[in-house]
């Protein structure tokens, strides 16, 4: 079985989507209608902005997930999901490519789940932090013995989780972990807390939006984030999606789950190449690609 997946943010590049829009009508028309609905046009910053442009979650978020659907809908008859995933922000894209969400949607989405955390971010100062080399359990207890709030955030693949929360407890948190054994202990240049209780203003936002929002039935299950299980019922993505924001996502378990429901292949769609490497350190043996 195919399994494809879609990136989160911290995969942007500039240039990225360039060669896509200069190459295909269709491409191009896509991106037009998306400069339309962002209103301001986003393919410039994509194509010729800065890193420091591109790192602003408002512009990020949008960014990649136009780089992975575009790619998506444009590979006509090369594009045969059996089951998809996505990492945070790119589970959007994998709802566009099952078919629950059209592109206008999600796009619409995406839009509001960026702006939502930005504001969220510049409410209270917070930040996230990469953790190698520990047991997941080891990370979680030493967040949880911590008073401010700090929570496992992203589970991104054996002995690689990413922490969330105010800065003061990440950087508690470090240090703790260090003294646990951590070979790494590396506080990230992003906004704010992704994934943890201080995304809850965003959570709230977000909710309206989708609950505004039609969802399709999917041609194909979607392994959702925050519980790495499959499903095809449109009620239960959209609870699921809300959920996300302040959840972990479970990254490792959705893999290992593909791959338990009997998944060959994994083919990642849109900028970079991050999820084929964290699929490589969950099974050596599996085969990846990019679309």
């Amino acid at each position: 079985m195919k399994a494809y997946v879609f990136p989160g943010q911290g995969a942007q590049f500039v240039g990225m989507g360039k060669d896509l829009y200069e190459s295909s009508a269709q491409a191009k028309e896509l991106f037009e209608k998306a400069n339309e609905i962002i209103g301001f046009r986003i393919t410039d910053t994509m194509f010729t902005g800065t890193d420091e442009d591109l790192k602003q979650t408002k512009v990020t978020q949008p960014a990649i997930f136009l780089h992975s659907v575009i790619k998506a809908l444009i590979a006509d008859g090369e594009f045969k999901p059996e089951m998809v995933a996505g990492h945070s922000l790119g589970e959007f894209s994998a709802l566009v490519a099952n078919g629950t969400l059209s592109f206008e949607d999600a796009f619409k989405l995406v839009i509001a789940r960026a702006n939502a955390m930005q504001k969220a971010c510049e409410v209270q100062p917070s930040t996230m932090a990469a953790i190698l080399g520990l047991e997941d359990k080891v990370v979680e207890d030493i967040c949880a013995s911590i008073n401010d709030v700090v929570v496992a955030a992203n589970y991104n693949c054996p002995g690689q989780l990413v922490i969330s929360g105010t800065i003061e407890g990440v950087n508690t948190a470090c240090e703790k972990l260090k003294e646990a054994g951590a070979k790494r202990a590396l506080v990230l240049n992003v906004g704010g807390a992704f994934h943890s209780p201080l995304m809850e203003p965003a959570r709230v936002e977000l909710e309206a939006a989708i609950n505004a929002t039609t969802f399709n039935q999917p041609i194909c299950p979607v392994y959702q984030n925050i519980n790495a299980a499959p499903t095809t019922d449109p009620e239960v993505i959209k609870k699921n999606l809300i959920a996300q924001l302040t959840g972990a996502v479970r990254w490792t378990q959705t893999v290992q789950a593909m791959i338990a429901d009997g998944a060959t292949s994994f083919t990642e769609v849109g900028p970079g190449n991050v999820l084929q490497g964290l699929v490589k350190k969950v099974s050596k043996e599996m085969a990846t690609a990019s679309l």
